[in-house]
């Protein structure tokens, strides 16, 4: 632990403070034709922010008086988080084009990426409280950022009042864990867990935990994922299903890690998994809306993303595995809601009949981005499932190992009804697309996922050294 206040160690966070605040201002000055100006400046937030983390270098460590991580998990998670978001970037100017006041919009984005990153370097209770909030209240208002849509508002109300309660349930489990402990640093509360209660500590978790689990969209707290994907502008809805997600997943497996198995907190995360993928799947198989269905796809990826969180500290596997399988999920679904962008936001099935005849290049986007998500070779998603899946195993639980399998093949048959159709099917009329940028994370994404694929054995061992401290 670094017992001073080095101020170098928080650039990449000062940046994108910083490319907000620039951009809010442009957004206050320029006239409505110029408000498209706050999307490089964002991305040269964005830039910059990513290669201060990429070249910071030096040894895994806390920092900040024990409040802040420096390690190989919130450095990866950085980088997925400000990648994710430099690509919702490109999405955003062709699809807000008409909207004088989308300038704000930037703001928020960065705003919120700020909030994720907060959470996966959170290493103190009261930081991760104030990451959580700011990822959460920004995450309102770019799920309602259309306010004339009845389905944005709708869905901007969900994520609010799900988030109204389950915000002030993790900050419950922080001041617990504070009245146990004496202290709200990871570091100290560690080493102090000995003889504490372990009803208060259980409990402490548990509300830790449900706080977490609204970010990520898994069971209990996943009711609004849904909604967002579908009634969010498209752009900001690719957001909100991946970036908030990455930090959380970070944060719950930094603080989980601390506590002892004796409160049982492991099965419960094997429990909360398992129920998490198979409701997401079974209620993807009805939904006849491409958007809804993918918020159903990303409440189910959190399960499979929490077997790892299950594992950790008893496979090697888990954490590497964890950070992979984000990578791979993060540019699957990026992939998908830029095909949905550049096709204008249409979101019914019957509205993708016919795409490879029409759009090829928008279909095989397509097509891989949900190849990647059931885990087929050689794709990204194969290698983070089977690695999640060997982690899992590694720690005991097979019978989470062998649900998730059958999560999987359930998968299968509703990502085949939207491409079975879009190669099969026909259509006699052309399928308008939105311009030029939109494509460009589409395509840019399908490709990575074929890379990262293909390369995943060298990326899994340089993530093997890979620490999650305290």
């Amino acid at each position: 632990m670094t017992m001073t206040m080095p101020v170098g160690d928080l650039v990449p966070e000062l940046i994108l403070l910083l490319g907000a605040a620039v951009s809010l201002l442009a957004a206050m000055f320029l006239p409505a034709r110029l408000q498209w100006a706050g999307a490089p400046l964002a991305l040269a937030a964005l830039a910059t922010s990513t290669l201060v983390v990429a070249t910071s270098g030096g040894a895994q460590r806390i920092t900040f008086f024990g409040t802040w991580a420096r390690d190989g998990a919130a450095i990866g998670a950085k980088l997925l988080i400000l990648g994710a978001t430099a690509a919702v970037v490109l999405l955003s100017p062709e699809w807000f084009r008409t909207d004088p006041r989308h300038g704000e919009y930037y703001t928020l984005l960065l705003l919120s990426t700020l909030g994720a990153v907060l959470m996966a370097g959170a290493a103190d209770g009261m930081q991760l409280v104030i990451g959580v909030l700011l990822a959460s209240v920004t995450g309102y208002t770019l799920a309602a950022f259309h306010r004339r849509s009845a389905l944005s508002v709708e869905a901007g109300m969900k994520f609010f009042l799900i988030g109204g309660l389950a915000n002030p349930l993790l900050t419950m489990g922080v001041v617990i864990l504070f009245g146990l402990t004496g202290s709200t640093v990871y570091e100290v509360i560690a080493g102090r867990l000995t003889g504490a209660d372990p009803v208060a500590l259980a409990a402490a978790v548990t509300l830790v935990a449900i706080g977490l689990a609204y970010e990520l969209g898994a069971v209990p707290a996943h009711a609004w994922m849904p909604d967002v994907a579908q009634g969010a502008p498209a752009p900001a809805a690719a957001f909100l299903t991946v970036v908030p997600k990455i930090g959380a997943l970070v944060a719950l497996a930094r603080i989980l890690s601390l506590m002892p198995d004796q409160i049982g907190w492991r099965p419960v995360a094997a429990l909360l998994a398992a129920a998490t993928m198979t409701l997401g799947n079974l209620a993807a198989l009805w939904q006849d809306d491409v958007r809804r269905l993918l918020g159903w796809s990303a409440v189910s990826q959190s399960g499979y993303a929490l077997m790892a969180v299950a594992a950790l500290g008893r496979s090697s596997l888990a954490l590497p595995g964890l950070l992979f399988f984000l990578a791979a999920y993060t540019l699957a679904n990026l992939a998908a809601f830029a095909v949905v962008v550049e096709l204008r936001g249409r979101t019914a099935l019957e509205d993708y009949r016919g795409l490879a005849a029409r759009q090829p290049w928008l279909a095989a986007a397509l097509a891989i981005s949900f190849l990647s998500l059931v885990g087929i070779p050689p794709l990204a998603g194969f290698t983070g499932k089977l690695t999640l899946f060997l982690a899992t195993l590694d720690a005991g639980y097979g019978w989470l190992t062998a649900l998730a399998i059958v999560n999987t093949v359930i998968s299968l048959f509703y990502y085949l009804r939207v491409l079975g159709p879009a190669y099969f099917g026909d259509r006699a009329e052309a399928v308008p697309v939105l311009g030029r940028w939109a494509a460009v994370p589409a395509l840019g994404a399908a490709a990575g996922l074929i890379v990262v694929g293909l390369a995943g054995e060298p990326l899994l061992s340089r993530l093997a050294e890979a620490l999650l401290m305290p």
